[in-house]
């Protein structure tokens, strides 16, 4: 998902100034300072998130632990309710609960009523670094387009590539996640092409009002 963000954003940037009528430098300029603002804007909106996430996480288990402590035998009964709706009977559920209490109330009423688990767990840190990367790899894409694309037919360039790279990112996520491919590309193909075809149209005209 940010891969696809820093193309569609990087390709905008650079297609509206390039349809501007400038020369290589600014576009140059643009896009290079559009992937780096990108960039540490997503990990920063990302840590944010997370960070907000992580919070409410804290929160809940302070909760929880607290409820143990005044509340024991109801979060014990709500345990037990917890396996039985999983498909246990009521005897062995109840079982379960009281063996997984006596090991480690807290973290089985974490995992299992709060769904909290190291795997699932909000890391901000990791989750602002992989944001970025992803929006890095991303925009590079088209900023390389732009590095060695003739600069008259510059917007052309950019906007097939990017719609490749788009479809080709597209195609993998469709396929890994098991959704259906052609969804997917006819999915990103529209919107990235309606982004960067406004963005054009933004450039050209600001282009011709300046001249």
């Amino acid at each position: 998902m940010g891969a696809n963000d820093g193309i569609i954003s990087i390709s905008s940037i650079a297609i509206g100034i390039a349809a501007s009528g400038t020369a290589r430098e600014p576009i140059v300029l643009a896009t290079v300072a559009g992937l780096a603002a990108g960039a540490l804007s997503m990990s920063a909106g990302e840590y944010v998130s997370v960070s907000s996430q992580t919070d409410a996480e804290k929160a809940d288990i302070e909760r929880e632990a607290e409820e143990l402590k005044t509340l024991p035998e109801e979060e014990l009964k709500l345990l037990a309710a917890l396996y039985e709706k999983r498909g246990l009977k009521k005897e062995t559920a109840l079982r379960v609960a009281e063996e997984l209490t006596e090991i480690d109330a807290l973290a089985a009423h974490v995992r299992d009523e709060l769904g909290i688990n190291e795997m699932s767990q909000a890391k901000p840190v990791q989750a602002a670094l992989a944001s970025g990367t992803a929006f890095t790899a991303g925009g590079v894409l088209p900023l390389l387009v732009t590095l060695f694309a003739p600069v008259k037919s510059m917007e052309y360039f950019l906007y097939g590539f990017s719609i490749i790279f788009l479809i080709i990112l597209g195609a993998i996520a469709a396929k890994t996640g098991g959704s259906s491919i052609k969804k997917a590309i006819l999915r990103i193909t529209v919107w990235g092409t309606m982004a960067m075809g406004l963005t054009a149209l933004i450039g050209y005209l600001f282009g011709i009002s300046i001249n």
